[in-house]
Protein backbone atom coordinates (compact mmCIF):
# COMPACT_ATOMS: atom_id res chain seq x y z
CA UNK A 1 0.00 0.00 0.00
CA UNK A 2 1.14 3.57 -0.97
CA UNK A 3 1.74 5.97 2.06
CA UNK A 4 -0.41 8.42 1.47
CA UNK A 5 -0.45 12.15 2.93
CA UNK A 6 -0.59 11.75 6.50
CA UNK A 7 -1.24 15.01 8.21
CA UNK A 8 -2.83 17.95 7.68
CA UNK A 9 -0.73 19.76 9.67
CA UNK A 10 1.10 22.30 10.01
CA UNK A 11 -2.85 22.75 8.73
CA UNK A 12 -4.05 20.97 12.00
CA UNK A 13 -4.59 20.69 16.04
CA UNK A 14 -3.73 18.88 18.55
CA UNK A 15 -4.73 17.06 22.11
CA UNK A 16 -1.83 17.29 24.81
CA UNK A 17 -2.29 15.45 27.76
CA UNK A 18 0.42 15.18 30.07
CA UNK A 19 1.48 18.52 32.32
CA UNK A 20 4.85 19.41 33.39
CA UNK A 21 5.53 16.75 35.82
CA UNK A 22 8.61 13.43 35.34
CA UNK A 23 6.65 10.24 35.19
CA UNK A 24 7.65 9.09 38.77
CA UNK A 25 6.08 12.55 40.57
CA UNK A 26 2.43 12.40 41.18
CA UNK A 27 0.32 13.37 38.23
CA UNK A 28 -2.37 15.81 38.21
CA UNK A 29 -5.66 14.73 37.78
CA UNK A 30 -6.11 15.74 34.27
CA UNK A 31 -2.64 14.30 33.30
CA UNK A 32 -3.28 10.91 35.62
CA UNK A 33 -6.59 10.72 33.28
CA UNK A 34 -4.76 10.95 30.45
CA UNK A 35 -2.38 8.80 31.37
CA UNK A 36 -5.27 6.13 32.23
CA UNK A 37 -6.28 6.28 28.89
CA UNK A 38 -3.04 5.70 27.14
CA UNK A 39 -2.73 2.75 29.31
CA UNK A 40 -6.05 1.79 28.44
CA UNK A 41 -5.59 1.94 24.71
CA UNK A 42 -2.04 -0.16 24.65
CA UNK A 43 -2.39 -2.91 22.51
CA UNK A 44 -4.10 -5.75 24.13
CA UNK A 45 -6.31 -8.97 22.89
CA UNK A 46 -9.86 -8.11 22.01
CA UNK A 47 -12.33 -9.37 24.79
CA UNK A 48 -14.49 -11.89 23.79
CA UNK A 49 -17.29 -10.83 21.38
CA UNK A 50 -15.53 -7.55 21.07
CA UNK A 51 -13.77 -6.36 17.75
CA UNK A 52 -9.58 -5.23 18.32
CA UNK A 53 -9.08 -1.19 17.88
CA UNK A 54 -8.20 -0.71 14.51
CA UNK A 55 -4.64 0.78 14.58
CA UNK A 56 -2.71 2.03 11.41
CA UNK A 57 0.86 2.42 11.26
CA UNK A 58 3.38 3.79 8.64
CA UNK A 59 5.79 1.04 9.30
CA UNK A 60 3.50 -1.10 8.50
CA UNK A 61 2.63 0.22 5.19
CA UNK A 62 6.32 0.33 4.35
CA UNK A 63 6.33 -3.39 4.40
CA UNK A 64 8.21 -3.72 7.74
CA UNK A 65 11.05 -2.17 7.02
CA UNK A 66 11.95 1.62 6.47
CA UNK A 67 14.80 4.55 5.34
CA UNK A 68 13.38 6.78 8.01
CA UNK A 69 16.10 8.00 9.72
CA UNK A 70 14.36 8.11 13.01
CA UNK A 71 11.27 5.09 12.79
CA UNK A 72 10.64 5.04 16.48
CA UNK A 73 8.67 8.45 15.46
CA UNK A 74 6.86 6.36 12.51
CA UNK A 75 2.64 7.81 13.13
CA UNK A 76 0.90 5.36 14.48
CA UNK A 77 -3.22 6.12 14.62
CA UNK A 78 -4.90 3.95 17.35
CA UNK A 79 -8.49 4.06 16.87
CA UNK A 80 -8.90 2.72 20.45
CA UNK A 81 -7.65 5.74 22.05
CA UNK A 82 -10.14 8.15 23.53
CA UNK A 83 -9.68 11.15 25.29
CA UNK A 84 -11.99 13.42 28.18
CA UNK A 85 -12.85 17.24 27.35
CA UNK A 86 -9.98 19.25 28.51
CA UNK A 87 -10.02 20.74 31.46
CA UNK A 88 -8.68 24.71 32.63
CA UNK A 89 -5.62 24.95 33.99
CA UNK A 90 -3.11 27.85 34.94
CA UNK A 91 -0.60 28.52 32.89
CA UNK A 92 2.89 30.18 33.57
CA UNK A 93 4.09 33.02 31.28
CA UNK A 94 7.57 31.88 31.51
CA UNK A 95 8.63 35.02 29.48
CA UNK A 96 6.94 37.63 31.54
CA UNK A 97 9.81 38.23 33.73
CA UNK A 98 12.66 36.65 31.59
CA UNK A 99 16.00 38.87 32.14
CA UNK A 100 15.76 40.73 27.87
CA UNK A 101 19.56 40.58 27.35
CA UNK A 102 19.34 36.81 26.50
CA UNK A 103 22.55 36.27 28.92
CA UNK A 104 21.52 32.54 29.83
CA UNK A 105 20.10 31.64 26.23
CA UNK A 106 22.67 33.36 23.67
CA UNK A 107 25.75 32.29 25.68
CA UNK A 108 29.34 32.57 24.84
CA UNK A 109 29.79 31.15 21.35
CA UNK A 110 26.43 31.73 20.23
CA UNK A 111 24.90 33.79 16.77
CA UNK A 112 21.76 35.19 16.07
CA UNK A 113 20.31 36.58 12.44
CA UNK A 114 17.50 37.82 11.90
CA UNK A 115 15.82 36.62 9.02
CA UNK A 116 13.57 39.66 8.30
CA UNK A 117 14.00 43.12 10.67
CA UNK A 118 10.79 42.38 12.13
CA UNK A 119 10.15 38.97 11.87
CA UNK A 120 11.88 35.90 12.17
CA UNK A 121 15.66 34.96 13.42
CA UNK A 122 18.36 31.79 13.23
CA UNK A 123 20.18 31.34 15.91
CA UNK A 124 23.71 28.95 16.19
CA UNK A 125 26.07 28.12 19.33
CA UNK A 126 22.99 27.32 21.69
CA UNK A 127 21.70 23.38 22.73
CA UNK A 128 18.32 24.03 23.56
CA UNK A 129 17.95 20.88 25.90
CA UNK A 130 20.82 21.83 27.85
CA UNK A 131 19.00 25.24 28.99
CA UNK A 132 18.81 26.36 33.13
CA UNK A 133 14.95 27.40 33.93
CA UNK A 134 16.72 31.35 33.14
CA UNK A 135 17.17 30.00 29.50
CA UNK A 136 13.94 28.34 28.57
CA UNK A 137 12.65 31.68 30.19
CA UNK A 138 14.83 33.95 28.23
CA UNK A 139 14.05 31.26 25.05
CA UNK A 140 10.45 32.03 25.69
CA UNK A 141 10.44 36.03 25.54
CA UNK A 142 13.30 35.90 22.41
CA UNK A 143 10.48 33.93 20.35
CA UNK A 144 7.57 36.22 21.54
CA UNK A 145 9.71 38.93 20.74
CA UNK A 146 11.19 37.58 17.27
CA UNK A 147 7.70 35.23 16.36
CA UNK A 148 9.72 32.36 14.98
CA UNK A 149 13.52 31.17 15.83
CA UNK A 150 15.42 28.16 13.88
CA UNK A 151 18.21 26.84 16.04
CA UNK A 152 20.51 25.06 14.39
CA UNK A 153 22.28 21.92 15.07
CA UNK A 154 20.05 20.48 17.88
CA UNK A 155 19.98 17.32 19.78
CA UNK A 156 16.18 17.23 20.40
CA UNK A 157 16.06 14.13 18.28
CA UNK A 158 18.47 12.31 19.57
CA UNK A 159 17.24 12.05 22.78
CA UNK A 160 14.83 9.75 24.16
CA UNK A 161 10.72 11.08 22.91
CA UNK A 162 10.32 11.40 27.11
CA UNK A 163 13.03 13.41 27.48
CA UNK A 164 12.10 15.96 24.47
CA UNK A 165 8.70 15.94 25.89
CA UNK A 166 10.11 16.73 29.73
CA UNK A 167 11.99 19.58 27.87
CA UNK A 168 8.97 20.73 26.24
CA UNK A 169 6.65 20.11 29.17
CA UNK A 170 8.43 23.23 31.17
CA UNK A 171 6.20 25.98 28.55
CA UNK A 172 2.57 24.46 29.58
CA UNK A 173 0.61 21.45 29.29
CA UNK A 174 1.13 19.04 26.44
CA UNK A 175 -1.52 19.38 24.04
CA UNK A 176 -2.64 16.15 22.16
CA UNK A 177 -3.89 16.42 18.54
CA UNK A 178 -7.54 14.74 18.06
CA UNK A 179 -6.68 13.39 14.55
CA UNK A 180 -2.88 13.33 13.91
CA UNK A 181 -0.87 10.67 13.85
CA UNK A 182 1.70 10.22 16.56
CA UNK A 183 4.80 7.98 17.77
CA UNK A 184 3.07 4.84 19.19
CA UNK A 185 2.09 5.38 23.09
CA UNK A 186 3.48 9.28 23.03
CA UNK A 187 -0.02 10.95 21.82
CA UNK A 188 1.74 14.50 22.81
CA UNK A 189 4.10 14.45 20.01
CA UNK A 190 2.09 15.49 16.84
CA UNK A 191 3.70 14.02 13.65
CA UNK A 192 3.86 15.79 10.26
CA UNK A 193 4.22 13.31 7.43
CA UNK A 194 4.82 13.30 3.66
CA UNK A 195 6.45 10.84 1.26
CA UNK A 196 6.75 13.69 -1.44
CA UNK A 197 6.33 11.43 -4.33
CA UNK A 198 5.28 12.71 -7.52
CA UNK A 199 1.52 10.82 -6.89
CA UNK A 200 1.48 12.72 -3.78
CA UNK A 201 1.78 16.09 -5.10
CA UNK A 202 -0.48 15.73 -7.81
CA UNK A 203 -2.98 14.25 -5.48
CA UNK A 204 -2.09 17.33 -3.43
CA UNK A 205 -2.65 19.69 -6.10
CA UNK A 206 -5.61 17.95 -7.85
CA UNK A 207 -8.27 20.55 -6.17
CA UNK A 208 -5.93 23.73 -5.72
CA UNK A 209 -3.04 26.18 -7.15
CA UNK A 210 -0.84 26.22 -4.76
CA UNK A 211 -0.05 24.50 -1.14
CA UNK A 212 -0.34 27.66 0.94
CA UNK A 213 -3.11 26.80 4.08
CA UNK A 214 -2.28 29.99 6.68
CA UNK A 215 -3.09 28.54 10.14
CA UNK A 216 -2.59 28.77 13.86
CA UNK A 217 -2.33 25.46 15.63
CA UNK A 218 -5.73 24.56 17.07
CA UNK A 219 -6.75 28.02 17.95
CA UNK A 220 -10.40 25.79 18.46
CA UNK A 221 -9.15 25.16 21.85
CA UNK A 222 -10.02 26.88 24.98
CA UNK A 223 -6.52 27.67 25.73
CA UNK A 224 -4.54 26.81 22.28
CA UNK A 225 -1.03 26.80 22.02
CA UNK A 226 1.91 29.63 22.94
CA UNK A 227 5.39 29.00 22.84
CA UNK A 228 5.43 25.94 19.79
CA UNK A 229 8.41 23.72 19.21
CA UNK A 230 8.60 21.55 15.62
CA UNK A 231 11.32 18.72 15.10
CA UNK A 232 13.39 18.36 12.13
CA UNK A 233 13.60 14.10 11.74
CA UNK A 234 13.94 14.28 7.67
CA UNK A 235 13.86 16.46 5.53
CA UNK A 236 14.17 17.16 1.61
CA UNK A 237 17.37 18.28 0.34
CA UNK A 238 15.78 21.38 -1.12
CA UNK A 239 11.90 21.97 -0.54
CA UNK A 240 9.71 21.32 2.52
CA UNK A 241 10.14 25.00 3.57
CA UNK A 242 8.08 25.80 6.13
CA UNK A 243 6.46 30.24 5.98
CA UNK A 244 5.54 32.61 8.90
CA UNK A 245 3.79 35.30 9.55
CA UNK A 246 3.91 38.41 12.18
CA UNK A 247 0.68 39.13 13.66
CA UNK A 248 1.57 41.74 15.67
CA UNK A 249 2.92 43.58 12.69
CA UNK A 250 -0.24 42.87 10.30
CA UNK A 251 -2.42 44.77 13.06
CA UNK A 252 0.08 47.63 13.69
CA UNK A 253 -0.45 47.82 10.11
CA UNK A 254 -3.97 48.85 10.05
CA UNK A 255 -5.31 51.96 10.23
CA UNK A 256 -6.57 53.40 13.81
CA UNK A 257 -10.14 53.90 13.27
CA UNK A 258 -10.30 50.10 11.75
CA UNK A 259 -8.05 48.68 14.96
CA UNK A 260 -10.51 50.29 17.25
CA UNK A 261 -13.21 49.06 15.67
CA UNK A 262 -11.60 45.35 16.00
CA UNK A 263 -11.21 45.66 19.90
CA UNK A 264 -14.22 44.06 21.53
CA UNK A 265 -14.97 41.73 18.43
CA UNK A 266 -14.90 37.74 19.24
CA UNK A 267 -14.68 35.28 16.61
CA UNK A 268 -15.87 31.50 16.70
CA UNK A 269 -12.81 29.06 16.17
CA UNK A 270 -13.87 25.68 15.05
CA UNK A 271 -12.42 22.33 15.44
CA UNK A 272 -15.76 20.41 13.75
CA UNK A 273 -14.81 20.33 10.17
CA UNK A 274 -11.29 18.84 11.22
CA UNK A 275 -12.77 16.00 12.85
CA UNK A 276 -15.55 15.61 10.45
CA UNK A 277 -12.30 15.75 7.91
CA UNK A 278 -10.91 12.99 9.54
CA UNK A 279 -14.10 10.64 10.19
CA UNK A 280 -14.49 10.75 6.37
CA UNK A 281 -11.26 9.19 5.60
CA UNK A 282 -11.82 6.81 8.58
CA UNK A 283 -9.29 8.36 10.54
CA UNK A 284 -9.14 8.79 14.07
CA UNK A 285 -11.08 11.39 16.29
CA UNK A 286 -9.37 10.64 20.00
CA UNK A 287 -11.44 14.06 21.52
CA UNK A 288 -14.61 15.29 20.93
CA UNK A 289 -14.64 18.63 18.45
CA UNK A 290 -15.02 22.03 20.30
CA UNK A 291 -15.48 25.13 18.97
CA UNK A 292 -14.62 28.29 21.68
CA UNK A 293 -15.15 32.20 20.66
CA UNK A 294 -11.58 34.68 20.99
CA UNK A 295 -10.84 38.16 21.25
CA UNK A 296 -9.90 39.45 17.47
CA UNK A 297 -7.22 41.37 19.03
CA UNK A 298 -4.89 39.24 21.17
CA UNK A 299 -2.77 40.55 24.04
CA UNK A 300 0.41 38.96 24.45
CA UNK A 301 1.48 38.57 27.95
CA UNK A 302 4.80 38.61 27.75
CA UNK A 303 5.04 41.26 25.29
CA UNK A 304 2.06 43.59 25.89
CA UNK A 305 1.80 43.25 21.98
CA UNK A 306 -1.30 43.10 20.05
CA UNK A 307 -1.90 41.32 17.37
CA UNK A 308 -4.65 40.06 15.34
CA UNK A 309 -6.07 36.48 15.96
CA UNK A 310 -7.53 34.82 13.11
CA UNK A 311 -6.42 32.37 10.84
CA UNK A 312 -7.81 30.32 7.48
CA UNK A 313 -7.54 27.02 9.45
CA UNK A 314 -10.25 27.39 12.36
CA UNK A 315 -11.51 30.88 12.50
CA UNK A 316 -15.03 30.81 11.04
CA UNK A 317 -17.20 33.67 12.07
CA UNK A 318 -17.27 37.08 13.90
CA UNK A 319 -19.64 37.25 16.96
CA UNK A 320 -22.54 39.24 16.66
CA UNK A 321 -22.32 40.24 12.88
CA UNK A 322 -24.52 39.13 10.05
CA UNK A 323 -23.05 36.15 7.73
CA UNK A 324 -22.54 38.75 4.86
CA UNK A 325 -20.31 41.08 7.41
CA UNK A 326 -18.40 38.41 8.57
CA UNK A 327 -17.36 36.80 5.44
CA UNK A 328 -16.55 40.61 4.70
CA UNK A 329 -14.56 41.40 7.19
CA UNK A 330 -12.98 38.09 7.68
CA UNK A 331 -12.15 37.91 4.18
CA UNK A 332 -10.22 41.16 4.46
CA UNK A 333 -7.92 40.26 7.44
CA UNK A 334 -7.13 36.90 6.31
CA UNK A 335 -5.97 38.11 2.54
CA UNK A 336 -3.99 41.06 5.15
CA UNK A 337 -2.38 38.76 6.70
CA UNK A 338 -1.62 36.26 3.55
CA UNK A 339 -0.06 39.01 1.19
CA UNK A 340 2.10 40.90 4.27
CA UNK A 341 4.93 39.96 2.17
CA UNK A 342 6.77 42.38 4.32
CA UNK A 343 5.98 40.85 7.48
CA UNK A 344 5.97 37.04 7.21
CA UNK A 345 9.71 34.72 6.87
CA UNK A 346 10.55 31.55 5.28
CA UNK A 347 12.65 28.93 7.15
CA UNK A 348 14.69 26.33 5.40
CA UNK A 349 14.63 23.16 6.97
CA UNK A 350 18.02 21.31 7.70
CA UNK A 351 19.10 18.24 9.72
CA UNK A 352 19.33 18.46 13.37
CA UNK A 353 17.16 22.12 13.03
CA UNK A 354 14.01 22.92 15.84
CA UNK A 355 12.28 25.68 15.12
CA UNK A 356 9.87 27.58 17.46
CA UNK A 357 7.47 29.78 16.91
CA UNK A 358 4.95 31.76 19.16
CA UNK A 359 1.51 30.22 17.89
CA UNK A 360 -0.71 32.98 19.74
CA UNK A 361 0.44 36.34 17.39
CA UNK A 362 1.66 33.76 14.17
CA UNK A 363 0.36 31.65 11.30
CA UNK A 364 2.27 29.11 9.31
CA UNK A 365 2.19 27.09 6.14
CA UNK A 366 4.29 24.06 5.02
CA UNK A 367 5.53 25.03 1.65
CA UNK A 368 4.49 21.23 -0.43
CA UNK A 369 6.95 21.89 -3.73
CA UNK A 370 9.23 18.95 -4.11
CA UNK A 371 8.56 15.49 -5.74
CA UNK A 372 12.03 13.91 -5.05
CA UNK A 373 10.48 11.08 -3.10
CA UNK A 374 12.36 12.22 0.27
CA UNK A 375 10.67 12.03 3.63
CA UNK A 376 9.43 15.13 5.12
CA UNK A 377 8.64 14.28 8.70
CA UNK A 378 8.61 16.57 11.82
CA UNK A 379 7.36 16.09 15.33
CA UNK A 380 5.52 18.99 17.01
CA UNK A 381 6.02 19.82 20.62
CA UNK A 382 2.51 21.97 21.48
CA UNK A 383 2.24 22.96 25.20
CA UNK A 384 -1.00 24.81 25.91
CA UNK A 385 -0.55 28.57 27.08
CA UNK A 386 -3.09 30.46 28.52
CA UNK A 387 -6.91 31.37 27.27
CA UNK A 388 -6.29 34.47 24.53
CA UNK A 389 -7.49 37.77 26.04
CA UNK A 390 -7.58 41.84 24.95
CA UNK A 391 -6.42 44.82 26.37
CA UNK A 392 -8.21 47.31 26.25
CA UNK A 393 -7.71 49.67 23.14
CA UNK A 394 -5.41 52.86 23.34
CA UNK A 395 -5.59 55.70 20.67
CA UNK A 396 -2.48 56.35 18.95
CA UNK A 397 -0.78 60.06 19.56
CA UNK A 398 0.50 61.60 16.54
Amino acid sequence: MATQTITQTEIAPSVSISAQSLPERPLPESVAKVEQVKEETKEQPAEPGKEKPKVRRVIDEEGGTTTATYPHYLPVWNHGEEYPPWEPFTHTEHGKDADPSFKDLLIDGAKIQHLTPTTGSEVTGVQLSRLSEAGKDQLALLVAQRKVVAFRDQDLADLSIQEALDFGGYFGRHHVHPTSGNPEGYPEIHLVYRNGSSSEFESFLANRNSSVAWHSDVTYEEQPPGTTFLVILDTPEVGGDTAFVNHVEAYNRLSPAIKERLHGLTAVHSGFEQAEFSRSRGGVVRREPVKNSHPLVRTHPATGEKALFVNGGFTRSIDGLKKEESEYLLKFLLDHIGRGIDYQARVRWAPKTVVVWDNRVTSHSAIVDWVTGERRHLARITPQAERPYETPYVAETK
